[in-house]
């Protein structure tokens, strides 16, 4: 049986290098941090697919690829400040934290939650679309899920310079962006690359009426 260390490195390798995958950091934390650990025990043998795995109903993990471009694109610091939104069982969290960023990871399900505290990722617990202002600002706020809108009460988290990385939709295309908002809470930049993820519960775009 190949050794969970191997299948990382496999993954880290095959998937994440050969599409542009290149920040040291990122690919040392993809290396180090053993995903199985936060699946459920029927999902663990499939914890080093590129697939963004469903771990409560309507609740993912961003597949490994999505997030590795992600939080690249986001050039993440050692020391920074970075608010994870939907962190689920805490596997984002656990590959911030492995970079060296001081990582806050909001969750509203307490059973979720509690996987991440057993693979040691602590979770604060509350509402999603409030974000978590009593450690803001934040330097980096990442969305676990792809969204259409970001909050004004959590784009009001944001350090000055301070950036989200996620996966977008718009008119049904994801595209990752890693970049700044605007005063009104837009996006300020262009996404990098489609990519698919699936949707992260709270952050849909309200219907707007028409006659």
């Amino acid at each position: 049986m190949t050794s969970p260390a191997i299948l990382r490195q496999t993954m880290v390798d095959t998937q994440l290098k050969t599409v542009g995958v290149t920040d040291a950091a990122v690919l040392a934390a993809f290396a180090h941090v053993p995903r199985e650990a936060f699946l459920p025990a029927k999902l663990a043998g499939l914890a080093y697919a590129d697939a963004a795995h469903e771990v409560a109903r309507g609740r993912h993990l961003l597949a490994p690829l999505a997030l590795a471009l992600l939080l690249q694109h986001a050039q993440v610091q050692p020391g920074q400040r970075v608010l994870v939104v939907g962190s689920a069982t805490g596997y984002s969290a656990a590959i911030l934290s492995h970079m060296g960023a001081q990582v806050t990871a909001l969750e509203s399900d307490a059973g979720l939650a509690a996987i991440a505290l057993a693979a040691v990722v602590t979770s604060v617990i509350g509402p999603l679309t409030a974000g978590w202002p009593s450690a803001a600002p934040y330097d980096l706020i990442l969305f676990e899920g792809s969204i259409e809108t970001v909050p004004s009460a959590i784009a009001a988290q944001l350090a000055a310079a301070g950036r989200i990385a996620a996966v977008v939709r718009q008119a049904g295309v994801g595209r990752g962006y890693a970049g700044a908002l605007t005063a009104t809470g837009n996006l300020a930049g262009l996404p990098f690359i489609e990519m698919a993820a699936p949707p992260l519960p709270g952050f849909a775009r309200a219907s707007e009426f028409a006659f």
